[in-house]
């Protein structure tokens, strides 16, 4: 579905992201994982076309355009750290948001009644300001957002991100129920236990480059990994 190949980005004379190359397979979960500051964040806005990059990017067996709203009419989408949402719209506005590219607008019904069947508070919330939702509406209403443009593949960055831990596991279990009604994830998250245990392959990226890869259950397995990300051996549970 993606593969990556010697992709760098730079921020003036800082490299963020040096010559990554990756795969993410049609419909598997893949994670990166790494310290904040590993170039993780960069690598998916460099993907989505919000930063520039050296490098090759082949999406789907075509070469990935460099423009946002190009890649996003490829069918890959990225929910941003942070959620991104409209504050002042409301979360049925922020669902419309998300199909503005698409041509055939007597289908969005049926993609809000399915982002509503997912998430059914967003349902009770429709008509209620974005910027009032909790920390996991909102994540929820970022991923409703990207799944009204019928996206093929997401790119989902941080989702858990000051979720408590309960919540931030009901969202990782959402993210696989996504994966499961055939979407592609590359995830980023800052819990690497939980994204390893719902992943099938992942990336540990360090200082902008990939430093091991591997099946996740390996890495979850793996003692470096487990000393540097995942709190020490037997703290992924």
């Amino acid at each position: 579905m993606l593969k990556i190949d010697r992709l760098s980005v730079t921020y003036g004379a800082v490299a963020a992201v040096s010559e990554v190359s990756l795969e993410v397979p049609k419909g598997a979960i893949v994670a990166l994982v790494g310290a904040n500051g590993a170039g993780k964040s960069s690598l998916l806005s460099a993907i989505s076309g919000l930063v520039p990059y050296q490098g090759e990017i082949v999406y789907d067996g075509l070469p990935l355009p460099k423009r946002s709203d190009q890649v996003v009419a490829r069918g890959l989408v990225h929910v941003p750290e942070g959620r991104r949402i409209f504050a002042n719209l409301t979360a049925y506005e922020n669902l419309l948001a998300g199909a503005y590219s698409r041509w055939k607008r007597n289908s969005i019904q049926g993609d809000l009644d399915r982002v509503y069947e997912l998430f059914p508070v967003l349902k009770s919330r429709c008509r209620q300001y974005a910027g009032t939702l909790s920390g996991g509406e909102r994540l929820m209403l970022a991923i409703g957002r990207a799944l009204m443009s019928r996206p093929q593949m997401l790119l989902v960055d941080e989702p858990s991100l000051g979720l408590s831990p309960l919540l931030a596991s009901q969202v990782l279990a959402l993210i696989r129920e996504v994966n499961s009604q055939g979407v592609t994830i590359l995830l980023v998250d800052q819990n690497a236990c939980k994204s390893l245990q719902i992943a099938e392959y992942a990336y540990v990226l360090q200082q902008g480059s990939v430093v091991k890869q591997g099946r996740a259950t390996d890495l979850l397995d793996d003692p470096a990994v487990q000393a540097a990300y995942l709190g020490g051996r037997g703290m992924c549970q």
